[in-house]
């Protein structure tokens, strides 16, 4: 199904995930590739209605920064430049750019001084209106058929406009929410400028990607790893509405889940969906296998091997099968290659990019490889899985592992296990889940001296986390009620036997990560 697409070239920006975001929210599909992986002749393939350029932490002064493929110009398309794709813009039609004395980061104010297709029905000639700033640089020359259509104190070109050639720069971040209007300025080049019809929608999607499945797998047999998440939980009922009995689940229990997730996933799939489910309980396997394992990555890797090992071990038992299922999304697709081309930094490892293990000879099959969170979360409600699954915060992989700091023994699973129900147990009571990106309790690798009736303990400390985020890759501390923690803490100690205190990080991200290991 062809729907009207938007190319983004990503110049390294820490927000350029939000640009698209922006963008499928209007309805409009868009990719974004780094702009060194843009031909000329892929542009022409993948046929946008237009492109815009993303920001990026170079400094189009130095000789050796980024530039935009030349036929980006050349193409006839509506092109709009971010921040340091505004500059590059500029400088590569003719203008110039240069070091500023006075740089903007953070809130800042545009007067709209001229009208433009940009701006229309947005926001009015000579308003002064809030963006979001992040620069050093800017713009000092316009290049040839440009004239300015806003300015800030540290831009006096912080929006240009050629609408000859519907060539748009703007110095701010339209994709921030603290640019107030910022997604409708990007509706206006969408749908007003590119002329997209809007018309990408969950349900579209949905009929599309089965015909893509069934046209890749035809009669063959398909399996998919089960991990009790929304993807790979997602992935499996949109395959098992695409080819049926053709795909056979497998749910391989690590022995580091929530507490009820087993039952709950063994339930759903076989009993309610009546989805080939073969259920492996491996916990002693893993828990053995994880035996005085300390380093956050190497017990990462311990459990994505041995998980690897079972997995194979059970595929083997059903007679083998030509297609493996991945709940690949969009962010690890993107995050798999830097804006350069490169290797991505490795924060931790846990996307599925990267292929198949050595010696799996079997092809991908990866349905929600072009969707962001939220949009699987849609897909989930659109193809009629349960809220208690389809709205479940993200949980890792390696389970509750990487939220033990140290050594992983059965003792302290089961310890965690507890305290993390009952936190999760009383933000549900008190109507806070779904405001809450992620919520979970971490069991801390010391021990406290406390005091119960008259005797002294010496027993587990353990930390509550809740964030708030639209897409996990920044985060904010969950301002919970002084008393509602008291609460919780109070409950934790008195009914978890080998915890006798609690903490709540407060910590954001960045500094730290979401999960602590």
């Amino acid at each position: 199904m062809q729907h009207d697409r938007i190319l983004i070239l990503d110049f390294g920006s820490q927000v350029t995930q939000l640009i698209a975001r922006r963008l499928r929210e209007s309805g409009v599909y868009c990719e974004i590739w780094p702009f060194s992986h843009a031909p000329e002749e892929r542009i022409r393939a993948f046929a946008p209605k237009g492109i815009i350029l993303s920001g990026g932490p170079a400094s189009v002064t130095e000789g050796e920064s980024p530039r935009a493929p030349e036929a980006v110009f050349r193409m006839g398309l509506p092109v709009l430049g971010i921040c340091y794709g505004q500059q590059t813009m500029a400088a590569q039609l003719g203008g110039e750019v240069q070091r500023s004395d006075h740089r903007e980061f953070g809130r800042a104010f545009v007067e709209v001084r001229e009208d433009s297709a940009l701006f229309q029905g947005v926001w009015a000639k000579g308003a002064r209106e809030q963006v979001w700033m992040s620069h050093g640089d800017r713009v000092t020359k316009l290049p040839p058929g440009f004239r300015v259509v806003a300015v800030s104190e540290g831009a006096p070109m912080a929006a240009i406009a050629d609408e000859a050639r519907r060539f748009y720069g703007v110095q701010f971040h339209p994709e921030v929410v603290h640019t107030l209007h910022g997604a409708a300025l990007l509706r206006n080049f969408t749908h007003a400028v590119c002329g997209c019809r809007g018309d990408w929608t969950m349900a579209s999607y949905r009929a599309g990607a089965i015909e893509r499945i069934r046209a890749q797998v035809g009669a063959g047999r398909v399996v998919c790893g089960l991990s009790g998440g929304v993807d790979s939980a997602v992935a499996a009922a949109l395959i098992h509405e695409a080819v049926g009995d053709q795909l056979t689940c497998i749910y391989v229990d690590h022995g580091l889940m929530r507490a009820g997730e087993s039952e709950q996933v063994v339930r759903t799939f076989r009993d309610r969906f009546n989805i080939r489910l073969v259920h492996r309980d491996a916990s002693d396997l893993f828990l053995g296998a994880l035996r005085g394992v300390t380093d956050p990555e190497a017990k990462r890797k311990t459990i994505g091997c041995l998980f690897v090992e079972v997995f194979e071990e059970e595929q083997a038992k059903l007679g083998g099968a030509e297609f493996l299922a991945q709940g690949t999304l969009y962010p690890d697709v993107i995050e798999s290659v830097s804006a350069t081309g490169g290797p991505s930094v490795t924060i931790k490892s846990h996307h599925n990019v990267g292929g198949l293990p050595e010696g799996m000879r079997m092809r991908l099959v990866e349905p929600l490889r072009e969707l962001f969170k939220d949009e699987v979360r849609a897909l989930g409600r659109e193809l009629g899985l349960p809220e208690e699954i389809v709205g479940r915060h993200p949980f890792p992989g390696p389970g509750l592992a990487i939220r033990i700091p140290g050594e992983v023994t059965r003792e302290k699973a089961d310890l965690l296990r507890k305290v993390d129900a009952i936190f999760l147990e009383e933000i549900r009571r008190a109507g806070l889940y779904d405001a809450i990106w992620q919520a979970f309790a971490v069991l801390l690798p010391v021990r406290t001296v406390g005091v119960m009736g008259d005797g002294r303990t010496y027993d587990h400390a353990c930390a509550l986390r809740a964030v708030t985020s639209t897409d996990g890759m920044t985060a904010d501390v969950y301002p919970f009620d002084v008393h509602f923690l008291t609460g919780v803490a109070n409950r934790i100690v008195n009914e978890v036997r080998g915890v006798n205190r609690v903490t709540y990080d407060i910590t954001s991200k960045p500094p730290g990560t979401i999960e602590w290991e």
